[in-house]
């Protein structure tokens, strides 16, 4: 019973994960890309409240019930397949820290022209460009992720 319940939050938790940054990626870069301030502010704003309430929650529970599964089925740190998930986790983890505060800036900068009634400043497109420069290895990162996850490769050849 135990290791299907952590199975079972491992699982929904990493579809959170990777669903909600999808997700809030494809929207506010489809509403950046339209240029209507109003909208982003808006979309800038519910995309920073998602990321705290999915994607920082469930950002802590997948080590956590990752690693307890481990140790539940008594696999060593040292299998392939889990050396490689916890290095392409970091490595998104990496990614996605610089990308809250990005997202906090954008929403900030959006919400600020959206008031005064201007166009988007240059810092906010300066911050959007590296927002997508973040996203995008964090994205195959993620991919890869569940690839480990299911396959469990050893990549001996």
């Amino acid at each position: 019973m135990e290791y299907m319940v952590l199975k079972w939050l491992h699982v929904i938790s990493s579809t959170l994960l990777f669903g909600t940054g999808i997700g809030s990626a494809f929207y506010l870069l489809a509403t950046t890309l339209s240029r209507n301030v109003q909208a982003i502010a808006v979309v800038a704003r519910m995309v920073v409240r998602a990321d705290w309430l999915f994607t920082a929650t469930t950002a802590v529970l997948q080590p956590l019930t990752g690693m307890w599964l481990v140790h539940l089925l008594g696999l060593p740190l040292s299998a392939p397949w889990i050396r490689a998930s916890l290095v392409a986790y970091v490595l998104a983890m990496a990614c996605w820290l610089p990308v809250v505060w990005l997202q906090m800036r954008l929403r900030d900068l959006a919400a600020q022209a959206a008031r005064e009634g201007t166009a988007l400043p240059a810092p906010y497109w300066r911050y959007f460009k590296a927002w997508i420069a973040l996203g995008i290895p964090a994205f195959f990162l993620f991919l890869a992720l569940f690839w480990f996850m299911i396959a469990k490769p050893d990549f001996s050849g």
